[in-house]
């Protein structure tokens, strides 16, 4: 158990129309000029816009893993520990953060598909990326492969 923050990092720019804007101890996350995440190497954390319900339900179904960052606009953000997490779950928390500040349209284009959810035949083989991540870029997925 346990993410990178290398795998985060290709977790986040596999993702559509991702900006990172890396400051001084930190990284920002964005999509078309709104942000959803922001990463710490130091403390091997990630901070990741959600909705407030589920803010609510992570933090109280395991805090020694979630904590309350801010509250914002009607968005819970959590901190997520790197280190006591698996990486299918941040992959969904990490694209639930995109979505919710991508434009509609973006989204639609783009659904999320589980982390080797979709065998061996999307996946590119350049980039250097974690083949098990890159599974679940969707412009990358066969016709066949893609969620109706």
């Amino acid at each position: 158990m346990g993410v990178s923050g290398k795998t985060l990092h290709d977790m986040v720019t596999g993702l559509a129309d991702v900006t990172c804007d890396a400051v001084r101890d930190y990284t920002a996350f964005g999509v078309r000029g709104t942000r959803f995440g922001y990463h710490w190497p130091r403390t091997e954390t990630v901070g990741l816009k959600q909705t407030l319900s589920e803010q609510a339900a992570l933090v109280a179904e395991r805090p020694d893993v979630f904590e309350v960052q801010f509250t914002a606009g009607g968005f819970g953000w959590v901190v997520v520990r790197l280190t006591d997490i698996d990486e299918g779950e941040l992959a969904e928390l990490v694209y639930e953060a995109w979505r919710l500040s991508a434009p509609p349209d973006l989204v639609q284009r783009h659904p999320f598909v589980p982390v080797g959810s979709v065998g061996d035949s999307p996946l590119r083989k350049d980039e250097g990326r974690h083949a098990e991540m890159r599974s679940y870029v969707p412009s990358e997925l066969p016709d066949r492969a893609r969620p109706s």
